[in-house]
C-alpha cells in the first residue's frame, strides 16, 4: 500500500520547521500509516475523513486493546497532521479537532535520595581505568546533578559555553530550544579540572566531551558508566542518567528553590 502524499509532507515540516528527533519522527509515521490503512479499508481517505471516521478509528485502536497513553498519542498525531493540512489549506476543516482522547495517567519519575546522589557522585570520582577517564567521568555527573541536563544535552554541549568559568550555561534542547542554567560552584570546579586534563579544542563549537574518535561523546558512554556504578553501589535499575535529572528538580524544591 502506498504512503499518503500528505504523510511525507507533513514529516518533512515537522523536521525542518520543528526540530522533531529522527525518533519522534518514526512515531508520527507509524502512527499515520497505521491511520491511513485503517481508513482505506472503510473506502475513504485522509482527505475525505470526517470527525465521525476519526472517533471510530480511536474506538477500533480501543477494541484492539491498545493502551490509553498510545491511543492519546495517535489523536495527538492525528490532530497534528490535520492542523497541517488546514495551515497549508490541503484541507478545509480539522475534522479531529474537537475529539477528546482517553487521558494519560502518568506516573511519577524516580527521584534518588540525597543520600543515593552523594555515593553516586563519589563513586564517580573513582570509575575510570585512568586519572583523565575519573575526572571526566566526575564532571559529567557533577554537570548532570547540578544542571538538570539531559544526557543528549549535555553530549551535545560546545567547549565554548564553558569558557571563562560561567556562572551560567546556555542549553540547546529538544526542538532547538534554548535555555540558561546556572552552574553550581562544585560543578564549575568539576570543569575546570577536566578542562586542566584536556588539551582546548581549536574550533570554539566543537563538543567539550569527545570519545575515543574525536568526535563527541556518545550518550551511551555516559549511560554505561552510570550504570557500572549503580551496580557496584547496589542501587536499584531506575538510578539512571535521567534520574539525576528529576532528582535535580526534588531536591531543588524541597530546599525550597524555585
Amino acid at each position: 500500500m502506498s504512503v499518503h502524499p500528505w504523510i511525507p509532507l507533513f514529516l518533512e515540516a515537522q523536521s525542518a520547521e520543528m526540530g522533531a528527533s529522527e525518533n519522534t519522527l518514526l512515531a508520527y509515521a507509524h502512527d499515520l500509516k497505521s491511520f491511513s490503512e485503517w481508513i482505506d479499508t472503510k473506502g475513504k481517505s485522509i482527505e475525505s475523513a470526517d470527525q465521525k471516521d476519526v472517533t471510530s478509528y480511536l474506538v477500533a485502536c480501543d477494541a484492539e486493546g491498545l493502551a490509553p497513553a498510545t491511543r492519546a498519542r495517535r489523536l495527538s498525531t492525528i490532530k497534528q497532521l490535520y492542523r497541517f493540512a488546514f495551515e497549508d489549506r490541503l484541507r478545509a476543516d480539522n475534522p479531529a479537532l474537537r475529539i477528546k482522547g482517553p487521558g494519560r495517567s502518568r506516573a511519577l519519575p524516580r527521584t534518588l535520595s540525597e543520600a543515593e546522589v552523594d555515593r553516586l557522585l563519589e563513586a564517580a570520582r573513582r570509575q575510570g581505568r585512568s586519572s583523565g577517564d575519573r575526572i571526566r567521568n566526575t564532571c559529567l555527573m557533577e554537570l548532570l546533578y547540578a544542571t538538570g541536563m539531559r544526557v543528549s544535552e549535555l553530549v551535545s554541549l560546545p567547549a565554548a559555553a564553558t569558557r571563562g568559568d560561567p556562572r551560567m550555561l546556555m542549553i540547546r534542547g529538544k526542538g532547538g530550544k534554548e535555555r540558561i542554567v546556572p552552574v553550581l560552584p562544585v560543578a564549575r570546579e568539576a570543569v575546570a579540572a577536566y578542562l586542566r586534563i584536556c588539551p582546548w579544542p581549536v574550533e570554539p563549537e566543537a563538543p567539550l566531551f569527545r570519545g575515543a574518535r574525536g568526535g563527541a561523546l556518545h550518550p551511551r558512554m555516559i549511560q554505561k558508566a552510570v550504570e557500572k556504578v549503580r551496580m557496584q553501589m547496589g542501587l536499584p535499575a531506575t538510578a539512571t542518567p535521567h534520574a539525576l535529572r528529576h532528582s535535580f528538580a526534588t531536591h531543588l524544591l524541597e530546599a525550597g528553590g524555585d
